[in-house]
């Protein structure tokens, strides 16, 4: 019979949706360059910005409730769901990527240590000449670091524990525990809010700028950048939550909540790496901050 189905994908319907985000993207980018040149541009770049984020959030609500209702209406075949998860395995693969870069820049500042050179070009650093032999070690001479043993080691339990948390709440939906479902996302969720507390106090308590050396630049660059996911990641677990009232997932579909899980393991195992790089090994030998 012409036009009839024959496959298990889902054909998508046409949708405004993928060129709305691209504009909005494209106007969210527009205004940070605006903000970055408020000497041309004055106040107005904080407005199109402004502009073009509540655009590009609009995006995100209307397509991952399209993907939502897709699911409902049973268009997530086995194939499908296999797809999706290909996908959510190589976004992750591409923040791998992202943190690559920030290790990257660690191992290279503390490996090989070189002096700041200031932006003409001149022979002298920032520092002077007793500045640059400081910066010629890792961490610069001078520079107290905070202690691995107090709140960094008090956030990785946190995060190894919400880890556990999580892998309770997947094992509960997959044998029907709606019960246990839900105290498991609610434990994940408020340890994935007390460390972000906690990494809060600890920036607040560093005896380090971020502006200036390299050492400051790198630790509030990686630890920050992950700092983010933690955030994205307790929203993603919030919005499952959400879902989970609402009765949404089911022990043979749930990928929803299953890529929550996913990301979240993701942000456990980046920590571990940074808990023994940045503040193990990146602050050994150095004085430690109070």
């Amino acid at each position: 019979m012409a036009g009839a189905k024959n496959h298990d994908y889902h054909i998508l319907p046409p949708s405004v949706t993928p060129i709305l985000g691209s504009f909005a993207a494209l106007i969210m980018f527009f205004g940070m360059v605006m903000m970055f040149h408020a000497e041309h541009f004055g106040s107005g770049g904080k407005y199109v910005f402004g502009a073009g984020l509540i655009a590009v959030l609009y995006t995100f609500y209307t397509w991952w409730a399209d993907v939502v209702n897709e699911a409902h209406a049973g268009d997530h075949t086995p194939v499908v769901q296999l797809h999706l998860r290909y996908g959510m395995i190589l976004f992750i693969a591409s923040e791998v990527m992202f943190f690559v870069g920030w290790f990257w820049a660690w191992f290279d500042f503390s490996l090989f240590p070189a002096p700041i050179q200031v932006v003409d070009g001149a022979t002298e650093t920032l520092f002077g000449q007793a500045g640059a032999e400081a910066l010629l070690q890792w961490p610069p001479k001078g520079v107290e670091v905070l202690d691995a043993m107090k709140l960094p080691l008090l956030n990785t339990l946190i995060l190894l524990c919400s880890g556990t948390t999580i892998t309770w709440a997947h094992h509960s939906l997959v044998h029907g525990d709606r019960e246990g479902l839900k105290k498991g996302l609610w434990l994940t969720i408020l340890l994935g809010l007390l460390f972000s507390a906690l990494q809060v106090v600890e920036y607040v308590e560093a005896p380090f700028a971020f502006a200036q050396l390299n050492y400051g630049s790198a630790f509030f660059m990686a630890t920050g950048f992950h700092g983010f996911h933690v955030i994205v990641g307790t929203i993603f677990l919030i919005v499952c939550l959400v879902r989970t009232y609402k009765g949404h997932f089911t022990p043979k579909q749930h990928f929803g909540f299953e890529a929550a899980a996913w990301y979240w393991h993701f942000v456990d195992v980046v920590w571990l790496f940074l808990f023994i790089t940045v503040y193990i090994w990146g602050g050994w030998g150095a004085p430690i901050h109070g």
